[in-house]
């Protein structure tokens, strides 16, 4: 991640938690302008010309911000993009300002890997391990591999705990090796 995405992302975090704006809000809303932008080559024609004026280009923002419902807070957040030349770089302070809301949250996002589909209540019961274990709250994301036979790998950061039957198979494999 660039340095300047994350000082964006914190500045904006300091705002929205700071004014206490609800942050499922200016994530919609921020997903709502990230769909837009996607989906719209006139509007990343306009936003990204540098042959327009900066003041045009907020204009842009202005006229789009009452459509997409952008709270005040999230439209100067866009504008300051435009007027820094920054906006080109969305997507990652976009993903910079929810991983510095989720830390200052006490939030840690986590994968789970299980060698099946896991039903509501055993995804209710891992989460609950999870965050024990990371001493957080937990965002899980799960999904499935069939290569692990049994069990589950859990992903932290960058911290893994592979409790899977093929993790164990392999550790089992390293010990008989060296023994």
């Amino acid at each position: 991640m660039a340095d300047f995405a994350a000082r964006y992302a914190r500045a904006f975090a300091d705002v929205v938690l700071g004014d206490r704006i609800p942050i499922d809000q200016v994530n919609a809303q921020l997903n709502d302008f990230l769909a837009t932008l996607d989906g719209s080559a006139d509007l990343r024609q306009a936003l990204f010309n540098p042959a327009l004026a900066v003041d045009v280009r907020v204009r842009v923002i202005d006229a789009l911000a009452p459509r997409l419902h952008l709270a005040r807070e999230v439209r100067n957040f866009l504008a300051v993009l435009l007027r820094h030349d920054r906006m080109s770089a969305i997507e990652e302070i976009v993903a910079a300002y929810r991983a510095e809301v989720d830390r200052r949250q006490g939030i840690s996002n986590v994968e789970v890997i299980s060698a099946r589909r896991l039903d509501a209540d055993e995804r209710s019961q891992m989460e609950q391990q999870v965050a024990r274990l990371a001493g957080t709250q937990v965002r899980a994301r799960f999904r499935e591999d069939n290569g692990l036979i049994g069990g589950a790998v859990v992903r932290i950061g960058s911290t893994i705990y592979d409790g899977s039957v093929r993790g164990r198979l392999d550790r089992m494999k390293q010990e008989l090796i060296a023994g």
